[in-house]
């Protein structure tokens, strides 16, 4: 029994049936999702039949990009004839599948293998157990009738910076932009929107007012794995925490890795 981690699929489905050929990922077998599921590539209606089908196989947290489909849903969009999620609207089973994906957490930690896995990150200033309290309180409100509440308002930059004493709509999209949106931070863990390259990722965090989160000192020492950021290509410069986004959408590639021993396997991937 192994457990594979793979970043932004992306409806790339057919890069991650190879990669899992590759490994010869059987039914013993784990299949961690960094998010980002869906859109852009050319199969996210068949992404999410495939790791839906995977049942307790497959453990997944939501992306930023899963969250706008379910954003899209809760409303009940109209969307362009060319939009990746089209035909996902379409879909005779579009209610149980994102009823599936809204259901997912934001972190899946395994004591174990002693790893946490989200979309984008965890911020420095949250310790393991306050980051897992918070994925549950947003998971517990994606259960609930203020769901709809929460999609009207998800989207935007601000708050920017975290503290305990913020509350509602405010209080879930600092949550929320944290765990799958983060990229560049200052050492106070002051998220920026606004910076999304590869710049700075070996700056040193006296010398640099922004810098990549994982570049400042975190309260979370277990080993982290995470998607989200394509430029990254993979690579941080640190063993314990592993960026699992080589940007296959982008004709990059679709990395897996295998928790057990650290062992990374890859794909070549065609820009969709």
């Amino acid at each position: 029994m192994a457990s594979y981690a793979v970043g932004d699929i992306q409806g790339c489905l057919g890069a991650l049936e190879s990669l899992l050929k590759q490994v010869g990922f059987s039914a013993d077998d784990c299949l961690w999702v960094a998010g980002d599921l869906v859109n852009r590539g050319p199969h996210s209606l068949e992404t999410l039949r495939f790791i839906k089908a995977l049942g307790d196989q497959a453990n997944v947290v939501l992306g930023n990009h899963d969250l706008h489909l379910l954003a899209l849903h809760a409303k009940d969009a109209q969307l362009k004839p060319n939009d990746t999620l089209q035909p996902i609207f379409e879909a005779h089973d579009r209610e149980a599948l994102l009823t599936w994906l809204q259901q997912q957490p934001l972190l899946h930690y395994d004591a174990q293998l002693d790893t946490v896995m989200t979309h984008a990150g965890v911020p420095p200033c949250w310790d393991l157990r306050q980051a897992q309290k918070l994925s549950q309180e947003l998971h517990t409100l994606l259960q609930s009738e203020t769901a709809p509440l929460f999609f009207a308002n998800m989207y935007g930059n601000q708050p920017d910076l975290w503290h305990d004493k913020l509350e509602g709509i405010d209080r879930w999209r600092c949550i929320t932009n944290s765990f799958t949106r983060m990229r560049f931070i200052t050492s106070a863990s002051q998220l920026d929107f606004v910076q999304t390259g590869k710049a700075y990722v070996g700056a040193d965090a006296l010398q640099t007012e922004l810098m990549p989160w994982f570049n400042v000192p975190s309260l979370v020492t277990s080993r982290q794995v995470f998607g989200h950021w394509a430029a990254l290509r993979g690579e941080t410069g640190k063993d314990h925490v592993v960026n699992l986004d080589m940007g296959c959408v982008w004709g990059g590639h679709l990395k897996l890795m295998r928790l057990e021993d650290g062992q990374c396997f890859t794909v070549s991937c065609q820009k969709a």
